[in-house]
C-alpha cells in the first residue's frame, strides 16, 4: 500500500512537469502596498506621496495606495504603523522632526529607533514664511516688529506641535523674541487652508504647497541655505539660524519586515530616481530629488537626534 502511494505521488509531479505545471511562491508584492502619512490632505507630503507612487508600480511591479492619517501631531498615523504587521504591505512616510525630536518633548506611544527601519529619504524641503497677498507685511522684519509691540496678537498657522514647521519657527521666535499665538491643524494641507481662510496672520510651508497658492501668498523668508524663491531673502542670510536643518520625506518600514520584501522596495525607489516622468512631475510641483538610500540615511538618525535634544535644551534655557 505505501509503494503503491509513493508511485501515485511520483506520478503526478510527472505529469504536471510534463505539462509544464510547478508550484511557484507568489512574488511580493501580491496585494497593494499601504503607505501611511501622519499628516491631512494637501499638504507637501501628501503632494510628494503622490507623485512617487503614481509612478513607482512600473519598478515594483505593485501599486502604493496612500492613507492619509492626520492628529495628535502625527502620533496617530505613526503608532498604526508601528502596530501593522511587518511583512512589507504597510509602510511610513513620514520626516524627522516626527522621527526624532518628538521623543525629546513628549511622550510617544511608541519609539522610532526600535519600531521604524529607514528605507530611503525622498528629497528634502526647507519651509517659507508666508503671509497673504494682502497683509501689511512686506518684509519678515515688519512682521517681527509688529508681533514685538503686540505680543500674543498675531497667530500662526501650524501642521502640528514640534512637527516640521512648528520646530523651525518656535526656534525663530526665540531667536526674534517675539510671542505669538500658535494654532495647531492637522498637517500642512489643513494648516494651509485655516490660513487661507484668515483664521491666522501667517504660517510656514513648503515650496509645491506655496506654489499651488499662486500669487494668493506673498513669501518673506525661506529657512535653507540658500534662496528657494528668487529674491526672497533666508533666515540665514537676515541674522536667524532658521531652524536646525531641512525636513526630510522619509519612507520607513515597521521593524521586522523582511530584509528582502525592504530590499525589493529599496531597488525600485532607486531605478525610480532616473525615470523622466518622476523627474517632470517632481519639478512640476517644485520640490527636489534629494534621494539618499536606507543604508546610508539610517546612520544619520543618531545626529539629528543629538541635534534635537540639544535644540530642545537651548530653547528651555539649559
Amino acid at each position: 500500500m505505501k509503494l503503491a502511494k509513493t508511485t501515485k505521488v511520483l506520478m503526478g509531479a510527472l505529469v504536471l512537469a510534463a505539462l509544464g505545471i510547478t508550484s511557484v511562491k507568489a512574488e511580493y508584492p501580491e496585494k497593494p502596498i499601504t503607505l501611511i502619512l501622519p499628516v491631512g490632505a494637501g499638504g507637501s507630503h501628501d503632494r510628494n506621496a503622490r507623485v512617487f507612487t503614481s509612478t513607482i508600480p512600473t519598478y515594483l511591479n505593485g501599486a502604493i495606495i496612500v492613507k492619509l492619517m492626520g492628529g495628535a501631531s502625527g502620533q496617530i498615523g505613526t503608532a498604526a504603523a508601528a502596530k501593522a504587521k511587518p511583512d512589507g504591505y504597510t509602510l511610513l512616510f513620514t520626516h524627522n522632526y516626527f522621527d526624532q525630536l518628538q521623543q525629546h518633548v513628549k511622550k510617544l506611544p511608541y519609539n522610532t529607533n526600535k519600531d521604524f527601519v529607514s528605507i530611503a529619504q525622498l528629497n528634502t524641503g526647507d519651509a517659507s514664511l508666508i503671509v497673504l497677498a494682502s497683509s501689511p507685511y512686506k518684509t519678515l522684519q515688519d512682521l517681527l516688529d509688529a508681533a514685538k509691540k503686540n505680543p500674543g496678537k498675531l497667530k500662526f498657522a501650524h501642521s502640528g506641535v514640534w512637527g516640521a514647521v512648528h520646530s523651525p519657527a518656535v526656534q525663530l521666535f526665540h531667536e526674534a523674541g517675539i510671542k505669538v499665538t500658535m494654532v495647531p491643524y492637522k498637517g500642512g494641507g489643513p494648516s494651509m487652508r485655516g490660513f487661507l481662510a484668515k483664521e491666522a496672520d501667517f504660517t510656514m510651508q513648503f515650496k509645491s504647497t506655496i506654489l499651488a497658492q499662486g500669487n494668493k501668498v506673498r513669501v518673506l523668508a525661506s529657512s535653507g541655505a540658500k534662496e528657494s524663491f528668487p529674491g526672497v531673502p533666508t533666515f540665514k542670510s537676515l541674522g536667524f539660524s532658521g531652524g536646525i536643518g531641512l525636513m526630510r520625506r522619509i519612507i520607513m518600514a515597521p521593524a521586522g519586515t523582511p530584509p528582502d520584501r525592504i530590499a525589493k522596495i529599496k531597488m525600485a525607489l532607486t531605478k525610480l530616481q532616473k525615470d523622466k516622468t518622476y523627474k517632470r512631475l517632481l519639478k512640476a510641483i517644485g520640490e527636489n530629488s534629494d534621494f539618499i538610500i536606507g543604508d546610508k540615511y539610517e546612520p544619520m538618525r543618531a545626529e539629528q537626534s543629538k541635534a534635537y535634544k540639544a535644540m530642545v535644551m537651548g530653547l528651555a534655557g539649559k
